[in-house]
């Protein structure tokens, strides 16, 4: 029988009912160093242990790619990664937003050319007539304000879940 990649790993004889051998198989010996480095042996062994047997397989995966992310980010792991995917998110939010106040100024700027009857028809329904001006801030508010804004699509920003 061939030994698995941690009972390689570890230069020690593999028994027939090695916690390791499904998840670590001997041709991915690079899967178990990586995990060993961070969480060692006897923690892996320990983890595996505790879970039934179907989750155990789903277990070895997820070590292997923490332990990846904290290779990579020794500091922050794969938690970097999510605060960096919330940051996207973050900033594709205030772009819909910039985009959605220029849209509401340009059809409130072009509304103030037509006539009156026509006017009211076109408007966005979060501008006031009566403070139609020419600040594209303004616009922004007003679209955050009824939300119809980035908040309504993605819900409310949670950028700092993590602290």
């Amino acid at each position: 029988m061939t030994r698995c990649a941690a009972c390689k790993y570890l230069r020690r004889r593999c028994a027939s009912d090695c916690i390791f051998s499904p998840y670590f198989p001997p041709n991915n010996p690079q899967r178990f160093a990586c995990v060993h480095r961070i969480y060692g042996a006897s923690n892996i062994g320990k983890m595996l242990q505790q879970l039934p047997v179907h989750r155990r397989a789903e277990a070895a995966d997820c070590l292997y790619y923490e332990a990846q992310c904290r290779m990579k980010d020794p500091v922050y792991g794969c938690v970097g990664l999510i605060t960096l995917l919330h940051q996207e998110i973050h900033d594709a939010q205030s772009q819909l937003a910039k985009a959605q106040a220029e849209i509401a100024f340009l059809n409130a700027s072009s509304a103030q050319e037509e006539p009156p009857q026509q006017q009211q028809q076109q408007q966005h329904p979060a501008i006031e007539p009566a403070k139609q001006g020419g600040d594209p801030q303004y616009y922004v508010q007003q679209i955050e304000a009824t939300g119809d804004g980035p908040s309504a699509l993605y819900g409310p920003s949670t950028a700092t879940w993590f602290c």
